[in-house]
């Protein structure tokens, strides 16, 4: 393997999650990463005074590219967009030093679809500065604008999204003890538990891309999104299995029929009840985890 390549191959896991993180998808980051490995092969990398920030600078240009391209698809898709199911931490259970800083002030997967109301610019400064902890100046020489104007788009990203960011903390042995009982109650169909762990003003966001049912607008009110549940579970029975899982400090309940992936759902709660749940049905979304995990998709209609 040349020297060309090894560099490359060190600095390829932060590349990715620069380019997942602007385009919500892991299919097109990898496209992306593909895309600057062939620049970086035909660059004069003797010239280059910083070969990292060189990376990351060409990376998030191309997500940009990209990401403007990929907005004028969603606007037809069918239903709400919501990202893919983040595997970085499936895929590197043991990060780096450096991993672990960044995945200390990460985003949530709720914030990652809110991202999706940014520019691509804006999105790239504000991931840029509060995710990749990146400076103002490179900011700006990655985005060809001044310092100045780099502020302002971060400024005005956090305002816009101030509402979606992380919840207070709570008691991780309570959250886990109620995401534990809504599982076992989703599983089930034990109607009078759904609705005793869901808040009265719950939401659900779910996203099936016109592949399987979703609606295309979010479900609200936690009696409403228990007797979602108890639906299903009514009709495949004890061919239900919902499990949780802590991914990257996010909790992840994977739904399972007939033993093979049906959704992966994103919980949030306020430590006493769940409040809003996206809940990931595109199978084309759902591939990468499926395999990762070593299941089937189950496609239901």
């Amino acid at each position: 393997m040349s020297d060309a390549t090894l560099t490359f191959d060190h600095h390829r896991p932060r590349l990715q999650r620069i380019a997942y993180r602007m385009l919500g998808s892991w299919a097109e980051a990898e496209d992306v990463v593909q895309d600057t490995w062939l620049k970086w092969h035909a660059a004069d990398r003797g010239a280059l005074a910083n070969i990292e920030a060189w990376l990351v600078s060409v990376t998030t240009r191309l997500s940009i590219d990209r990401l403007r391209a990929a907005k004028a698809r969603r606007e037809h898709y069918i239903g709400a967009w919501l990202p893919e199911p983040d595997l970085e931490h499936l895929a590197d259970p043991a990060p780096s030093p450096e991993q672990a800083i960044e995945r200390s002030h990460d985003v949530s997967y709720a914030l990652l679809a809110v991202l999706e109301r940014l520019t691509p610019e804006a999105r790239a400064a504000f991931l840029l500065r509060d995710v990749f902890d990146e400076g103002y100046d490179e900011i700006a020489r990655v985005l060809g604008r001044t310092e100045a104007a780099c502020r302002q788009l971060v400024h005005r990203a956090r305002a816009r999204i101030k509402d979606e960011r992380k919840p207070a903390p709570v008691d991780p042995e309570a959250q886990r003890n109620l995401l534990q009982a809504f599982a076992q109650a989703a599983s089930t169909g034990d109607f009078t538990a759904l609705k005793s762990v869901l808040a009265a003003d719950a939401q659900l966001v779910g996203d099936g891309g016109g592949k399987v049912a979703s609606f295309g607008v979010p479900l609200l009110g936690g009696q409403r999104i228990a007797q979602l549940y108890l639906a299903t579970c009514l009709r495949f029975r004890d061919r239900v299995r919902c499990e949780i899982a802590l991914v990257g400090r996010q909790w992840r309940l994977l739904r399972f029929i007939d033993d093979k992936l049906e959704s992966a759902q994103y919980l949030e709660t306020d430590g006493a009840r769940i409040t809003r749940i996206h809940a990931q049905r595109n199978p084309d979304k759902l591939a990468r985890l499926a395999q990762a995990l070593g299941r089937e998709l189950s496609v239901q209609p």
